[in-house]
């Protein structure tokens, strides 16, 4: 017997009004507050400041640990009086030159090793030795083939920076899609504009990250050759300075002079490569 299924009857469903009320809501003060990098950042170093002042109170030697207000005076009295900001403009115009001319080559030596196979060899045979050696290892052979001069310094920078940006930005130049690169081939990209106009942009994020790793290596490579290069000149920067005040026992110099390090290398990561990285990467949805 063929039966047919039943036919429900139509009916139309009347939905209840939304009550009077607002679909968004604020968030509460502090969540938004609490949302804001800088003030999470700065709640951070808030705790951290404290806890050195408890300590130094807790120690109560100014030899072995000055206290905050010691080490803040002592910063403001060398910033007003020059000597700081002499320091610093010291380290800073060795550290750029430096820095340039490594990450130069790295550029080019990434480049040479993105297009030739012979490059690939070089890379990998030279980071291989040359990037485990310590860049401070080889100051006293600088000193030896540039003298006491800033010639001898810009020598450690350049080590310092070139084989750690040259892996990143090699590492970069290969996670490049097959895609891409055969985009780049219809459009007739070839050598240096291959490079120049391909690979770079697609290895921005890992060209960044490159040049922020090769800026920490330097940075800490000239502190700690200015403390010997500056004993043997009698001149130099905030390595100078650090070494210099410890001779002295003046302690609160010493953590001003750390402090002065921490400061520039706060204000490097937060403006300069913040801002380049707002700027490219995270505009072209390239990094979150």
């Amino acid at each position: 017997m063929n039966r047919q299924p039943p036919v429900r009857a139509e009916y139309q469903r009347e939905l209840e009004p939304l009550p009077a009320m607002a679909v968004a809501q604020p968030l509460p003060l502090i969540q938004r507050l609490w949302n804001q990098t800088w003030l999470r950042k700065s709640v951070i170093i808030l705790v951290l400041l404290l806890l050195w002042q408890a300590g130094a109170m807790w120690e109560n030697n100014d030899l072995m640990l000055p206290s905050l207000w010691q080490t803040g005076h002592a910063f403001i009295e060398d910033m007003f009086n020059g000597t700081l900001p002499a320091k610093i403009a010291i380290s800073l115009s060795t550290l750029l030159r430096g820095y340039l001319i490594g990450s130069l080559l790295a550029l080019v030596l990434s480049a040479f090793a993105a297009a030739t196979q012979l490059g690939r060899d070089l890379l990998s045979s030279l980071t291989a030795m040359l990037n485990p050696l310590p860049a401070i290892a080889l100051l006293p052979v600088a000193l030896l083939w540039f003298g006491l001069g800033n010639s001898s310094l810009i020598f450690v920078l350049v080590h310092a920076v070139l084989w750690p940006m040259a892996l990143s930005t090699y590492s970069g130049f290969l996670g490049v899609s097959e895609t891409l690169r055969m985009t780049g081939r219809n459009y007739g990209l070839k050598g240096i504009r291959y490079v120049i106009y391909l690979l770079i942009p697609a290895a921005l994020p890992a060209i960044i990250s490159g040049l922020k790793n090769g800026w920490a290596f330097a940075w800490r490579t000239l502190i700690a050759a200015e403390l010997v290069f500056g004993a043997s000149s009698g001149k130099g920067g905030l390595g100078w300075y650090i070494f210099q005040n410890r001779n002295e026992l003046y302690t609160d110099r010493v953590f001003a002079g750390l402090i002065s390090v921490i400061i520039i290398g706060l204000l490097v990561e937060g403006l300069v490569f913040a801002s380049v990285e707002k700027l490219t990467v995270k505009r072209w949805g390239m990094q979150r």
